[in-house]
């Protein structure tokens, strides 16, 4: 009986620690220019892929508009708050990678090509926007 116990805890310690390696979950940016805290993003996984929506915003710059003035595709003008900033990501093979996908910077309305990385056993995500050659690495911290 306590062998059986033990390999069911010891199972669901392995499946919730192979869980977290992944983008799934609830994620807080940070701004570029200040470091602070600037939003909560939920990426959830979707039949087209991972889909990522701000759940929370933490910061906002002073003037900041409440909805998405320069998107320019079926986001424009929505609310910055449950706006879908992640589109389409999907796990590259044999690799913790997922790739693929678009991510909006509702600030400029700009999609950029994404590539997520979970690191540090999943406590972090390495989120880059490129275009082309160019682009930009930011490091999320996980929530939950």
């Amino acid at each position: 009986m306590k062998r059986a116990l033990m390999a069911m805890l010891l199972g669901a310690a392995c499946v919730a620690a192979l869980a977290q390696n992944t983008p799934v979950g609830l994620w807080r940016s940070t701004d570029d220019k200040t470091g602070e805290a600037k939003a909560e993003i939920r990426i959830l996984e979707t039949p087209a892929g991972l889909s990522g929506r701000i759940e929370k915003r933490l910061f906002r710059a002073p003037g900041a508009p409440d909805v998405c003035v320069p998107c320019s595709d079926d986001r424009k003008d929505q609310p910055i708050l449950g706006l879908e900033i992640i589109r389409g990501a999907k796990k590259a093979e044999n690799r913790e990678v997922w790739e693929g996908g678009k991510i909006l910077d509702p600030e400029n309305g700009r999609n950029y090509t994404l590539k997520m990385t979970p690191v540090e056993d999943g406590k972090k995500l390495d989120v880059r926007g490129s275009f082309g050659p160019f682009g930009r690495t930011q490091t999320w911290l996980r929530i939950n």
